[in-house]
């Protein structure tokens, strides 16, 4: 079993945010596997916790290929917004009738949105996915 820490979901980016998001849709996690979500024929629904985290499988948070469709599928909206999330130019995004979230890009900003509205505003995500402090 893997050991799960609790994470805010406006703090989420990365393979964190993109497992969170995996959860949020209805995926499964195999901690022990390095398959593609989406070409897994045996398990269409499976996500592999170690994929995500050396770049292999569903990225919505960075990969449009996986992040779009999702967009389309909640009938999201999206702003892009200045002076938003610390910097001088951020975006904002969330599905139909929820909260928006921000985030430096569209994409994870969205992906934000839906842990948030699906989950809630705290998710534990595997500890193995979460970067060591420098």
């Amino acid at each position: 079993m893997t050991d799960l820490i609790e994470v805010r979901v406006s703090n989420l980016v990365g393979a964190p945010l993109d497992w969170a998001v995996a959860m949020a849709e209805g995926f499964k996690s195999d901690p022990e596997r390095l398959t593609n979500v989406w070409l897994n024929e045996e398990d269409p629904t499976s996500i592999s916790i170690r994929g995500v985290e050396m770049g292999y499988g569903f990225r919505p948070s960075s990969n449009w290929e996986h992040g779009g469709p999702l967009i389309e599928k909640h009938q999201a909206g999206l702003s892009h917004d200045r002076y938003l999330s610390g910097g001088p130019c951020g975006c904002s995004a969330g599905p139909l009738n929820s909260t928006w979230l921000s985030g430096p890009t569209p994409l994870i900003a969205f992906c934000r949105a839906l842990v948030h509205a699906k989950l809630g505003p705290v998710v534990r995500v595997p500890k193995e996915l979460i970067p060591c402090p420098a």
